[in-house]
């Protein structure tokens, strides 16, 4: 099976899904790093239906450090694992403050020592909010990589990430994000693919089934 060119996924990617963005809604760098971290396992819809209240009520990274778990764990109880994220988020923030940061910065070894963030999150963040060219690695990202021979089936995270980068070396990896999200949440799904109406099925493995 052919192996489809980096150009022609994007091209058709873009068809489908050009205004592709961001689906967390964040108003700040502090706002967005929350967030990244709260959707671990958890669908945007949940997470956005909890922060309006979570920032209402601690509006920066000093007023998070300085909550109490429970009340934060009572806010976002909705998007699971509640008891690890709330402890999870007011240590990551008293982390910052204790290095001196008021906003969260451009530094991805300060952000990987965080509690609750690994790399995807940190690729994420520095993506979304600093425009840097990183790649977050999600489920979906995987599932389509895999599918499209463009990595194998065996691949972690951060090898398909190097894989990717290089892949697609000619596009902002933000934009890539986006798209390849997009396009697993609404047609190349895990359980089922719109494979009849895709159009770039023949260079897929779920297509030749």
């Amino acid at each position: 099976m052919e192996k489809i060119g980096s150009k022609e996924l994007i091209e058709y990617l873009s068809i489908l899904h050009n205004d592709a963005k961001c689906a967390l809604i964040y108003n700040n760098d502090y706002e967005l790093l929350v967030s990244i971290i709260l959707s671990a396992q958890a669908k945007d819809e949940v997470v956005n239906s909890v922060t309006p209240i979570l920032f209402s009520k601690y509006r920066n990274i000093e007023e998070l450090s300085n909550a109490e778990k429970d009340d934060v764990e009572q806010i976002i109880h909705q998007v699971g694992l509640s008891n690890a994220k709330a402890k999870n988020i007011i240590n990551a923030m008293k982390k910052l403050r204790e290095l001196g940061y008021d906003k969260i910065p451009n530094d991805y070894d300060v952000l990987i020592n965080l509690d609750g963030v690994g790399r995807k999150t940190v690729n994420v963040f520095l993506s979304e909010y600093y425009n840097e060219n990183t790649l977050g690695i999600d489920t979906h990202i995987l599932r389509i990589s895999k599918r499209l021979n463009l990595i194998e089936e065996k691949s972690d995270a951060l090898k398909a990430e190097l894989i990717l980068r290089d892949y697609f070396k000619d596009y902002s990896l933000k934009r890539v994000h986006h798209l390849l999200i997009a396009f697993g949440r609404l047609e190349c799904n895990a359980k089922k693919p719109l494979c009849g109406t895709c159009k770039i099925k023949e260079k897929c493995k779920m297509g030749s089934i």
